[in-house]
């Protein structure tokens, strides 16, 4: 059983949850979310909203409710009456704008499993992990440190043997500065942070190699045979798979004791209610919710 948190009420996540059911999915889904939201549904865990949801027109007092569908969510996977959960989008400026300190799914639900974890995304032949999230660019610098490179390679390494049933990840590993530095002409981080980090996973049996040039690592024959790319921060590594997948690219984080998948779109809160939703990225990303949670 799948559990679908529904996300930002006032943007498309209730419309493209109630996509789902014309959809060809071999499993069972719950959504979790205000059954309001989701007429049409066939299995909804039900959430009360705080207030009336207004398509396009973000409310603060719902914030709270937002965090309910993923606590809910986290809850029935820890517990094992879900074995995945798959969230749809939610808007980080409003849970703020209500005084609650949220920085994206992927930090939220490392902090409420006790988990280290990896932000991944995978789609148009790619996977990319990510060395940090949701940075502002100029502390990703000072947030690039050796161990945490080392642990990065570490868990994308197990997943990617556990959940994607990979035996043997071979992943490519980003410089951070131009030219991966230009042998520290132009920053010394990948001389001194980012290839000791690699030679320590290499030594703890990871097949890793870089810093590679971030513009010419993406080239198609230096990705022949690889199964991963880690980046050093998202607007490095994304731009290139949401160019090759937008609309189709599943988000997936790595680390959890579970399995957890998102869409690769934000709440397009121009769009809501007016029927012009595309749920293909939500689809996508409960498939693959699937495959990942299906034992080896």
């Amino acid at each position: 059983m799948i559990a679908v948190t529904s996300g930002e009420p006032a943007g498309i996540g209730p419309e493209i949850c109630q996509r789902l059911h014309d959809a060809d999915l071999a499993a069972r889904i719950v959504v979790i979310g205000d059954r309001s939201l989701l007429p049409g549904v066939p299995e909804v865990a039900h959430v009360p909203l705080a207030q009336p949801r207004q398509a396009g027109h973000l409310n603060p007092a719902n914030s709270r409710y937002v965090l309910a569908l993923l606590d809910r969510a986290i809850a029935g996977c820890l517990s094992g009456e879900y074995q995945a959960m798959v969230t749809a989008p939610v808007q980080k400026s409003v849970i703020n704008d209500a005084g609650i300190p949220f920085t994206g799914h992927t930090e939220y639900l490392a902090e409420r499993c006790k988990a280290e974890v990896v932000m991944m995304l995978v789609g148009g032949g790619l996977r990319v992990a990510l060395a940090t999230t949701h940075l502002p660019l100029t502390d990703v610098p000072r947030a690039i440190k050796r161990n945490k490179i080392l642990e990065t390679l570490k868990i994308t390494d197990r997943d990617l043997k556990a959940r994607f049933h990979i035996k043997q990840p071979r992943i490519l590993v980003a410089g951070l500065n131009p030219h991966s530095g230009e042998s520290g002409h132009l920053g010394t981080e990948d001389q001194e942070v980012i290839a000791p980090a690699i030679a320590d996973a290499v030594a703890a049996g990871i097949d890793a190699k870089g810093p590679i040039p971030a513009d010419t690592l993406f080239v198609p024959e230096r990705l022949k045979g690889v199964d991963a790319v880690l980046a050093m921060y998202h607007d490095q590594g994304l731009p290139v798979l949401k160019y090759a997948s937008f609309g189709r690219g599943v988000n997936v984080t790595l680390g959890l004791p579970f399995v957890r998948t998102s869409v690769d779109h934000g709440t397009a809160l121009d769009i809501a209610g007016k029927g012009k939703a595309d749920a293909t990225s939500l689809v996508e990303a409960v498939k693959l919710a699937i495959d990942l949670a299906r034992p080896a």
